[in-house]
């Protein structure tokens, strides 16, 4: 799959997830996970990013991708829930572009952002 292909997946997810806002949470999982609000939905992701770790601790390759999935899915929900669209997160990377990582990370601490261990740009090395 292409570039641009993959993004659209991750697009067309968005869209489904988008659509599910407001159905029936007892016939639809991302329904039943807006419903349960953005506190329950930050949970759900932490989780999910918690089982993608563990799983590349155990390196299980296909377990990796499997939990990337999930991980994936749920940050697009989470996404969803705070009005984000895949533009804003593409936008955003695009401007971190060839940006030092530790450049990046610097700009954001002196706006009182990012602090703390981990972080850093996404695509700058």
């Amino acid at each position: 799959m292409g570039q641009d292909a993959d993004i659209a997946v991750l697009e067309r997810l968005y869209a489904a997830i988008e659509a599910r806002r407001g159905a029936d949470p007892g016939l639809s999982y991302t329904a039943s996970l807006f419903a349960g609000g953005g506190e329950a939905i930050a949970r759900k992701l932490g989780e999910e990013a918690l089982e993608t770790v563990l799983a590349k601790m155990s390196g299980d390759r296909s377990r990796v991708a499997a939990e990337s999935a999930d991980l994936l899915y749920h940050l697009l929900v989470a996404w969803a829930d705070s009005g984000v669209r895949p533009a804003d997160v593409w936008a955003e990377l695009a401007r971190r572009e060839g940006v030092s990582g530790h450049e990046e990370k610097r700009g954001r601490a002196a706006l009182g952002e990012g602090e703390g261990k981990g972080g850093g740009s996404a695509n700058g090395l």
